[in-house]
């Protein structure tokens, strides 16, 4: 896999009609895959080495971007996704990896500004159902 570059990575809400709209204007993006695990380890593990149970834990997705807003119409997707704390479906598109699609809240919303300097956002969005994985 040839190295790719990170403003490659999108972010997209779906919009009205179930069309995805790309977030406007993403400077950083961040996806983290996690998996709880869930230790069985007791006095007869072998070894005393930690086990754990395979399948057990629970999965979550945790995706953080900041950048400026340039599109009215994703802006205010996230923010009334933000105000009704509705699960709204999102896209994740990593090049030369895949798409990761699901429901997911936006757990933090932040809108800067310098003097002079241009506004801008971060947001964390926390996945709220089962997200899938489909390979480019």
């Amino acid at each position: 896999m040839a190295v790719q570059s990170g403003r490659d990575m999108l972010l997209k809400i779906a919009g009205s009609g179930g069309a995805f709209v790309t977030v406007a204007g993403l400077r950083a993006r961040t996806i983290s895959l996690n998996a709880k695990t869930v230790d069985v380890t007791d006095g007869d593990s072998s070894g005393r080495w930690r086990e754990l149970l395979a399948g057990a834990g629970v999965k979550s997705a945790a995706v953080s971007g900041q950048g400026i807003f340039r599109d009215a119409a994703s802006d205010a997707l996230i923010r009334e996704a933000f105000f009704e704390q509705s699960a709204k479906r999102w896209q994740l598109v990593v090049p030369d990896f895949g798409v990761l699609e699901g429901p997911f809240l936006v757990s933090a919303l932040e809108y800067a500004g310098e003097h002079e300097g241009e506004a801008s956002f971060a947001l964390s969005l926390v996945s709220a159902g089962a997200v899938e994985f489909s390979s480019l």
